[in-house]
């Protein structure tokens, strides 16, 4: 994407979302904005009723898909369970929904193959999804109803972004891996960075990386920096899209999809990173979410690792683990699980052997599940420690706590039995990732020959499926108040209710379940909100408040929260907690207010 003479300098960022607004300098403090992608993965079939509801014929949009994301049922559901938000109708593809059928692979790996598209706009259900940006594709977390609106009108409502520029240098050393990059800059301290950033001047971050070493990271590993931004606050993630990008295109079989981008020189930036890659060390994040030097934990028995899931072990870490792990045999105290990340890395694995040399040693293979990354199958066990590859998911703390780490130390830990640093291995494996992948999309439904009557049900929405629901604020407001991660169930159970979020990782969680809480999650307190998170909190009905410290001390002790009519609502929101009344601050532009009190973007103005 070039600039034209006598363009501004832009960001990355400013690049995509200008080519698609009418409003070319981004002066406006939220602009309508062009949607390239919609990706569906969290609440798939919920969100296409509710468009299809709300008008919806034929997507307006360049690339619509849909991730079946359950894999593993049970006989015993009955009729009801068996039609989940999860499971995705194929009727949907008559309306230009492509249809990604279960077992094709975790969504945010086979997005990545299959459909992104650098210098483009997306938006979708799920966080892990941002991590498209590591092809160049600025990819945003919208509600439901913001979803079922781009699909309808194409369009969507978003805050013109900040950029922080983390620049790249240096290189890897053996045994260290672009996992152990990703948890040096979680300790880095970008957190409080972004959030002076976001608050200072009331608009979301994106984190931009490159420099001279960005060439030698592969877009798989790109992705999973990408993934990073919820962690920290930013709204997103971008690389720039060159050469490599081209070439990962390419030997997908979809180099027509390419386009560049990089940063115009002189381009504002807020904040400049830099990073040396040559002095990082192999890491890993513990149990309590704290990251440290895996040497620190030598000689703690792991009693389960599971390989692969989500981007967290790209196909060349994936080959590495096997590798390493050829000829040895698990423990008999360890229990490891495979989970390959999509079909093509199955098939990849498997014709290189590398399946075979993994269930040589006693892996077992598990279905890319979605609710394998929440921990809701195989558990990690409260009594030892469980090592992964992938994200936390802060739903899972109730199952129990896990730690993450790069594959390559997985594969020490598997191999030993006990955490120790893979640099321990002494030689390390070197790894030729194939050129020619397979790429038949054999589990992906673009479109029905004929559609029946039960087709037409399913588009046009059944008892099944929730009606869109526009709860607007009126007068005062009861709420109860449900603290942190206390089971989701607190939510929807009983009247409407009030969150507090103590820190970034339970307003995460919150933020990617707004939409499905919604309307009985009415207000979510926390000390920092990211404004992309207002915006999105903003569309789904749900008051974004943040409070000083005393006052969320406050709110935790609290059993029930009340809040004043909307005419009391300015910068500040009161609310009255047991007899006290406490000023939260709400930092929603003009529209975002509108779009809260009617009780969605759809009903807003």
């Amino acid at each position: 994407m070039r600039a034209k003479a006598g363009d501004p300098p832009r960001t990355m960022p400013q690049k995509i979302l200008v080519a698609r607004t009418d409003d070319a300098r981004l002066e406006d403090d939220i602009v309508r904005v062009r949607v390239d992608q919609v990706i569906l993965a969290r609440e798939p079939n919920d969100i296409l009723r509710e468009a299809a509801d709300w008008g919806l014929k034929q997507t307006a949009i360049e690339t619509a898909v849909a991730y079946d994301t359950r894999c593993v049922t049970s006989a015993a559901r009955d009729e009801l369970e068996s039609s989940t938000s999860e499971q995705v109708s194929p009727a949907f593809a008559d309306c230009g929904i492509i249809v990604a059928r279960a077992g094709i692979g975790f969504p945010a790996a086979v997005h990545l193959e299959r459909f992104v598209a650098p210098a483009r706009l997306a938006i979708t259900d799920d966080p892990r999804l941002v991590s498209m940006g590591g092809a160049g594709m600025l990819t945003l977390l919208g509600s439901r109803a913001q979803l079922a609106s781009a699909l309808r009108d194409g369009t969507v409502m978003v805050r013109p972004p900040r950029s922080v520029q983390i620049l790249l240098s240096g290189k890897l050393r053996p045994f260290v891996c672009v996992r152990d990059l990703a948890l040096e800059l979680l300790r880095r301290g970008l957190k409080e960075l972004i959030a002076d950033i976001d608050v200072r001047h009331g608009a979301p971050v994106v984190l931009e990386f490159g420099g001279p070493s960005a060439r030698l990271i592969s877009v798989p590993d790109r992705a999973l920096l990408c993934s990073l931004a919820a962690r920290l606050g930013a709204m997103a993630g971008v690389f720039v899209s060159d050469e490599r990008t081209e070439v990962y295109l390419r030997d997908q079989r979809r180099s027509k999809a390419h386009r560049p981008l990089a940063p115009d020189a002189g381009a504002p930036c807020d904040e400049v990173v830099t990073v040396d890659l040559s002095v990082i060390d192999p890491l890993l994040l513990d149990a309590r979410g704290e990251v440290r030097p895996v040497r620190d934990l030598e000689g703690t028995p792991v009693q389960q690792a599971v390989l692969g899931g989500d981007l967290g072990a790209p196909l060349r870490d994936m080959l590495a683990a096997a590798a390493l792990l050829k000829s040895k045999r698990v423990p008999a105290e360890l229990d490891l699980l495979v989970a390959c990340s999509s079909r093509q890395t199955l098939e990849v694995m498997a014709s290189a052997g590398a399946l075979t040399d993994l269930i040589a040693t006693g892996a077992r293979l598990i279905e890319p599940d979605f609710r394998v990354l929440s921990g809701q199958l195989y558990p990690p066990s409260k009594a030892g420690l469980s090592l992964r590859t992938f994200d936390a998911d802060s739903s899972a703390a109730e199952a129990g706590a896990f730690a993450v780490a790069s594959a390559e130390t997985l594969a020490y830990a598997v191999a030993n039995g006990q955490l120790g640093d893979p640099r321990l291995f002494k030689r390390p494996v070197r790894i030729t990732v194939p050129r020619a992948l397979p790429t038949e999309d054999v589990l992906v439904v673009r479109k029905q020959r004929s559609k029946g009557k039960k087709a037409e049900r399913a588009v046009s929405g059944n008892g099944a499926a929730p009606q869109p629901q526009l709860l607007p604020w009126r007068g005062e407001l009861p709420l109860s108040v449900v603290s942190g991660l206390s089971a989701p169930g607190k939510v929807k159970a009983g009247g409407p209710c009030a969150l507090v979020a103590g820190c970034l990782e339970e307003l995460s969680w919150c933020a990617g379940r707004a939409s499905a809480f919604a309307p009985a999650l009415r207000v979510v307190v926390a000390p920092f909100v990211p404004s992309g998170w207002i915006t999105l909190f903003s569309a789904c009905g749900v008051l974004s408040l943040q409070a000083e410290e005393q006052q969320l001390a406050a709110l935790r002790k609290a059993q029930r929260l009340v809040v004043t009519p909307p005419d009391h609502w300015r910068e500040h929101v009161p609310v009255t907690v047991d007899g006290q009344t406490l000023e939260l601050r709400w930092a929603a532009t003009a529209r975002e207010r509108q779009w809260a009190i009617s009780g969605s973007s759809l009903g807003g103005a």
